[in-house]
């Protein structure tokens, strides 16, 4: 089974996928931390282009955490995959409580992340969304429809790996879809890369600060 060796390594391969936006003034790079950032990284060195974090948090249904019944972005409203909150018929009340959950989750990590610099125009700009993989795309569609909300120019979406009927139905959200990697079955994004370690904190902010 073919896999990527490390985040940095499908970064690299996924740069290659976008040289079309190298030493464009309009791109900017926005990476879901925490996986996403060595990612974007690497795309952003290759490009030339700027990189921050747009923060998307999981909404886990209650009892179930990695159950996603959506996602929330940051300047965004929640998005929900309707089909699970119905048929685990879960309440107002509990949908309530896990938003606010992670909305204050969500407002530490911008801190932690981006300190006191302030949020970058999005208007008319070509905006990457780059992750390290699409399983259900709850989390991406968050950052998507989130960011539509700045009037961009552009919305591209761009994975180094992702499953392929998620691959054709970002193919139609996005204004362009890039992937190297489209795979039937991928189960869990984890298991098309031979280090999955998690990426910490601590990692995110130095690759942040060395991109300035």
């Amino acid at each position: 089974m073919q896999k990527y060796l490390n985040r940095r390594e499908a970064g690299a391969i996924l740069a290659e996928a976008l040289r079309g936006f190298a030493n464009n003034i309009n791109v900017i790079i926005l990476a879901l931390p925490r996986g996403g950032v060595p990612v974007a990284y690497e795309v952003s060195e290759a490009l030339h282009a700027p990189l921050d974090v747009y923060i998307v948090r999981k909404l886990g249904v209650p009892g179930h955490h990695e159950l996603a019944m959506g996602a929330i972005a940051q300047g965004g409203k929640p998005v929900f995959n309707k089909e699970i909150v119905d048929h685990l018929r879960v309440s107002k009340d509990e949908i309530d409580a896990v938003i606010a959950n992670e909305t204050a989750e969500l407002k530490r990590r911008e801190k932690v992340y981006r300190g006191d610099k302030p949020f970058p125009s999005l208007q008319n700009k070509i905006v990457i969304l780059i992750d390290d993989g699409i399983a259900t795309g709850a989390t991406m569609k968050a950052a998507m429809m989130a960011v539509r909300q700045h009037e961009p120019q552009q919305v591209v979406v761009a994975v180094p790996v992702a499953d392929v009927s998620v691959a054709q139905e970002f193919s139609h959200l996005a204004d362009e879809f890039v992937c190297p990697m489209i795979v039937d079955n991928l189960h869990a994004v984890g298991l098309w890369y031979s280090d999955f370690s998690q990426t910490e904190d601590d990692e995110v902010r130095q690759l942040l600060g060395s991109n300035k």
